[in-house]
């Protein structure tokens, strides 16, 4: 990797520490859930939402990319992704809590779709899905630092200003116009698309391709496991262990503590190991992560399976992404637009998760991050690319 590359690197992986913002609507949620008193069917529309709006505006972006490039692209989701975060810090009633979560949706479809491409025109061949990875990582630690922010905003450990858990959009307020500064002023040179852009149809008509297709519906799956974990974790805590919301906050915490270090692990990993035989291990820390957290009843036994859903999880999206993106390389931006559109698995899941939750307790929900794992199972065998 070049010396300059490098330095350009930085404000590119600062934006995907910004991108970990979309992750504080698991602890969020749980807080809104608490402060109106809502129950798991309604408190779930809050992740749906936010991940409602990928499928709109993911493959708009990647067509919006090849327009006014992936840089200019970054910048416009950093911009909505502040209002997102302003608006919260006027009140706490249902309307501005979805107005928020929408545009924190709208902004990270904007940016997910055009950071990853971006990294792509900047790395080449074999170190792009140890990178991906790597960004990946940086993403987390915006994740689990969340629920502790929110946390301590609750119980007045650090100064709030009369926000409470809500001091959380402030921090991240603050950052997020830090990363956008910082990216504006870093020269990027995009890539020229190739051919005539891509209409709305074209991009769709590439789902036709097998490897696409299967990688699509491997990430609705990843991102459905990833949301609802963060999500229904400290519930099922709270619901088998009896503790409270501030103590369960951890619980999510966890699970991005976890994911951090898999991503760090995978992005050193991944340039010796192949592709397939690290996936197929991260899918099988899955599988007895989600019967621990279905059958588990002792604090040390949950925290154990959220733990191993966590580092399994952690590399999925970076190793389906890579793949999709090296099986169609002329058509980056569409292929990007397609894949960060699977995020709709994050709207997917919770809604059913909470359905049945309501009517079978979180063994219900666990139930359906399971079917989402058994898929990625089956997805093992159609990583052909090593990179």
């Amino acid at each position: 990797m070049k010396r300059n590359t490098t330095f350009y690197l930085i404000p590119v992986m600062f934006c995907f520490f910004a991108m970990g913002f979309v992750d504080l609507v698991g602890i969020a949620s749980n807080y809104v859930k608490s402060d109106l008193e809502l129950n798991d069917s309604t408190a779930n529309i809050f992740p749906s939402l936010v991940f409602f709006w990928f499928l709109i505006f993911s493959v708009p972006t990647g067509i919006l990319m090849n327009k006014i490039g992936r840089k200019k692209t970054v910048l416009l989701s950093l911009a909505v992704t502040v209002v997102s975060l302003i608006l919260p810090l006027f009140g706490e009633n249902f309307g501005i809590m979805l107005a928020a979560f929408s545009l924190l949706g709208i902004g990270n479809a904007l940016m997910q779709t055009s950071l990853n491409p971006l990294v792509a025109a900047m790395i080449k061949g074999k170190h792009l899905a140890s990178t991906l990875t790597f960004g990946q990582f940086i993403k987390a630690i915006a994740s689990f630092l969340a629920p502790y922010i929110a946390m301590w905003g609750a119980t007045a450990a650090m100064p709030t200003f009369g926000l409470g858990w809500r001091a959380l959009f402030l921090v991240y307020f603050i950052i997020v116009l830090a990363a956008a500064a910082m990216l504006a002023v870093t020269p990027i040179k995009d890539e020229e698309p190739a051919g005539r852009s891509s209409s709305f149809a074209d991009c769709l008509r590439l789902l036709t391709k097998p490897v696409v297709l299967f990688s699509f519906i491997g990430i609705m799956c990843h991102v459905g496991i990833d949301v609802g974990t963060n999500t229904t974790a400290p519930k099922v805590l709270m619901e088998r262990v009896g503790i409270t919301l501030n103590e369960a906050a951890f619980a999510t915490s966890l699970y991005f503590i976890f994911r951090t270090f898999g991503c760090l692990s995978g992005s050193f990993l991944l340039r010796f190991m192949s592709n397939r035989l690290f996936f197929a291990i991260s899918v099988i820390m899955m599988t007895f992560g989600m019967a621990g957290m279905a059958f588990g009843t002792s604090q040390t036994m949950l925290y154990a399976a959220i733990a191993l859903i966590g580092f399994g999880n952690s590399n999925v999206f970076s190793l389906i992404f890579s793949q999709a993106l090296l099986s169609v390389p002329d058509k980056k931006n569409e292929i990007s637009g397609l894949m960060i559109m699977g995020l709709f698995g994050g709207t997917v899941f919770p809604l059913l998760m909470g359905f049945a939750s309501d009517a079978a307790g979180q063994v219900g929900a666990v139930a359906v991050m399971a079917i989402g794992t058994i898929y990625l199972i089956s997805y093992i065998n159609k990583i052909k690319y090593t990179v």
